[in-house]
This record gives C-alpha cells, structure tokens and sequence, in this order.
C-alpha cells in the first residue's frame, strides 16, 4: 500500500486589486461612527448628497404635480388618466424615500425645505390648463428626470455602485413614465 504525502492546506492568494483579510479587519475598525462608508467609497459625498438633494427636490415636486393632476382631473377620460397619475405619484414618493435614505446612509441629511424645493428640483410645477395639458406637462417632466438621472448615473460611475443601482433604478422608471405618457398623447382626442 503506498502512502500518500499529507497534504498542508495551500495558503490562499489574494487575487490581485483585492484587500487581505488582516487589512479589511483593520480598516472596517477604524472611523466606525461612518456607518457604511468605509475607505474604499472613492465618490466625493459631499457632491454626490448634493447631487441626491437636489434628484430629492424633483422627486417631491412631482409627487406634489401629480397629486395636484389626480385631484383636479376631470373631462370624458378624467377617471383613467387620474388613475395614471396617483400610480405615478405613489412611484416619485417611493422614489424620494430611495433617495433620501441614500443621502442618510451617505452621512448626510435629506433636504425638504419647503421654501426651497421648487428651486431645488429640476422639474418644474405646471399645474396644466385641462388633462391633456396635465398630460403634456407631466411627460416633459419625466425626460427632464431622465436626461438628469442620467447625468447622475454617468457622473457617478463605479465610485458609489449602490447610489448607482438606485439612481437606474428610478430612471428605469421614469423611463416608463414617458412612454405612459407618450402613449396617452398619442392617441389623445380633443383638446
């Protein structure tokens, strides 16, 4: 019967442009009071809450539009566009508590001075005249938020992937908001 060598356990390599685990335990000790940002987040925080404050504003002002467009509505295709509009309304708000969760787990604090919101925000208040111009006023806000979600996205690249996930999150949905309303534009009757 032949012996086998024993075999001692191989010493694992870290691949490289990996941390050792020595270092990650030392590193993730010190500036506990972080939270979870520890050194390896490389984005400038200051701009990207700033950056997540001001997408916050746009949020809160189209939750506001569209709330506003829900509860004025009215003409023969009133009740299915209202339904359009509080689906969407609910959406933004789920939207701005992403967002300032985010800007919390980033150390910094959610802004929602009222006073300022509307300066803040990159869409704008258009209460619209009757429903198609709600309509129209709400499609051209979701391509303002998806040319800035983009930006931001782009801006941000790989420095902070999980403000990254979160921003295409949102913008895959305002992408879905414009082609709601590109769609009821479309096929609109009247006025």
């Amino acid at each position: 019967m032949s012996k086998q060598p024993a075999t001692t356990p191989a010493k694992s390599a870290q691949p490289a442009g990996f941390t050792d685990r020595k270092t990650l335990r030392a590193n993730a000790r010190k500036s506990i009071e972080d939270g979870a940002i520890t050194p390896s987040y490389s984005a400038d925080r200051k701009t990207v809450i700033k950056l997540l404050n001001d997408a916050l504003a746009t949020e809160w002002v189209c939750v506001l539009r569209y709330y506003r467009h829900y509860y004025t509505a009215t003409g023969m295709l009133a009740d299915s566009v209202k339904a359009e509009f509080l689906e969407h309304a609910q959406q933004e708000q789920a939207h701005a508590d992403m967002l300032a969760e985010r800007i919390v787990q980033l150390g910094g604090e959610p802004d929602l001075d009222p006073d300022t919101l509307t300066a803040r925000a990159h869409a704008e208040y258009k209460e619209g005249r009757n429903l198609h111009d709600m309509v129209r006023e709400n499609l051209i806000a979701e391509r303002i938020a998806i040319d800035s979600y983009r930006e931001m996205i782009n801006f941000i690249g790989d420095q902070d992937t999980t403000t990254k996930r979160i921003l295409e999150l949102i913008l895959a949905q305002e992408e879905e908001h414009a082609d709601d309303f590109a769609d009821l534009l479309e096929g609109w009757v009247g006025e």
